[in-house]
């Protein structure tokens, strides 16, 4: 390995969490969520990956067309949908299927005059406040989208959980609540393009919230089901203070970089920008070829630490751009070239994200272009 830091992805990681979720929502389709280049881990090849996957959801048309020059052949979900009539026509010339979630939308689609026929996805809004349509207004929507001759089919309708990574919560089951009574609605309208498909869960509503995956009295739908695992599928829960193995999951990414010194500094010497860090004792200090240009948090707090030959060792000093220091004192063997762990297996990328002051899901789609990617 080259002084580059390195994003290792486990493709057996990936596969082991896909099967845990298709485990956990057995009677659902699965749509795994590869937007932000797949939380980091690349979104090609972990499309490439999962053959058995039921579509792939992305955030916007340019990664949709992405995927499918790289030949992925899954149904693609564009969860934010189409802007403008030029995004429109990339979406269906790359066969995409289309979130359809406010008005300026609806008017897209109406004036659209090419040949082709939109999948739609329909979104409602049931408390996120971000993006769907108002449950009042939904069966007037899903009439006018019925009628449009470009529409070929409206494939779901879907809403978004804004509290499902907190079990105590009761948003979740008043989001539910409402859902439910939009499908409700929607039934009573003599949709021809319609088939019954819902979609309601993320990550944490699939490892928590049960209700959210089987058709009952809290949610009664005639179609299929459709998850969407986004952080889950790699190996990082959306639960912040439960860790992976709580859920058998698997963290896929291993981000590691290699010590380029290994040096001894007196009691009194200082390491790092600003001088910050002074030695209380003599130290051996490791340097390390890996900073906040490759995405690793310059704010982290002090005596976060780094895996290496099998010990926990702490920062010292401030995060530099291109290094950072480490206190390898008592730590036998150190020398140049040594690879260590910055988030992976022995240290959770939620850690390193809570000294941090942020959530795993910024510190993986955070990693810079620099780092190598490396699938094993």
């Amino acid at each position: 390995m080259s002084q580059t830091a390195v994003a290792l992805i486990n493709s057996g990681a990936i596969r082991h969490n896909f099967q845990v979720l298709k485990d956990r929502a057995s009677d659902c389709k699965l749509m795994p969520v590869l937007k932000a280049n797949a939380y980091g881990h690349g979104m090609v090849q972990v499309a490439q990956l999962l053959p058995d996957a039921d579509a792939f959801a992305v955030a916007r048309v340019g990664e949709g067309v992405k995927l499918r020059a790289a030949g992925i052949l899954q149904r693609v979900v564009v969860l934010g949908g189409c802007i403008d009539d030029i995004e429109l026509v990339q979406a269906l010339e790359h066969e995409l299927d289309v979130v359809v979630h406010h008005e300026s939308q609806l008017a897209v689609l109406q004036n659209y005059s090419g040949g082709r026929k939109a999948r739609v996805w329909v979104k409602v809004d049931t408390g996120m406040g971000r993006l769907g349509f108002s449950p009042v207004a939904l069966p007037s929507v899903l009439t006018r989208i019925d009628a449009m001759g470009c529409v070929a089919a409206i494939e779901c309708i879907m809403t978004h959980l804004a509290c499902a990574d907190d079990a105590d919560n009761p948003m979740t089951l008043r989001q539910l609540q409402c859902f439910d009574g939009s499908l409700q609605a929607a039934a009573k309208l003599e949709l021809t393009k319609y088939s019954g498909d819902i979609s309601v869960a993320n990550s944490a509503a699939i490892l928590q919230w049960p209700d959210t995956l089987q058709h009952s009295e809290k949610l009664q739908y005639s179609g299929s089901n459709w998850v969407r695992p986004g952080i889950a599928l790699y190996g990082v829960p959306p639960m912040e203070k439960l860790s992976s193995a709580s859920f058998d999951l698997v963290p896929a990414m291993t981000f590691r970089s290699r010590l380029i010194a290994v040096k001894t500094l007196q009691e009194g010497d200082s390491v790092g920008y600003g001088a910050e860090w002074i030695a209380a004792r003599p130290t051996v200090i490791g340097i390390a070829a890996v900073g906040y240009g490759d995405g690793y948090p310059r704010g982290v707090a002090a005596g976060t630490c780094v895996y290496i030959h099998g010990a926990r060792a702490p920062l010292v000093g401030r995060v530099s751009m291109d290094m950072m220091a480490i206190d390898v004192t008592g730590i036998p063997a150190v020398q140049v070239g040594d690879t260590l762990e910055l988030w992976g297996k022995h240290i959770e990328a939620q850690e390193i994200a809570a000294a941090s002051g942020t959530i795993a899901y910024e510190l993986l789609t955070q990693l810079s272009r620099r780092p190598l990617r490396e699938l094993a």
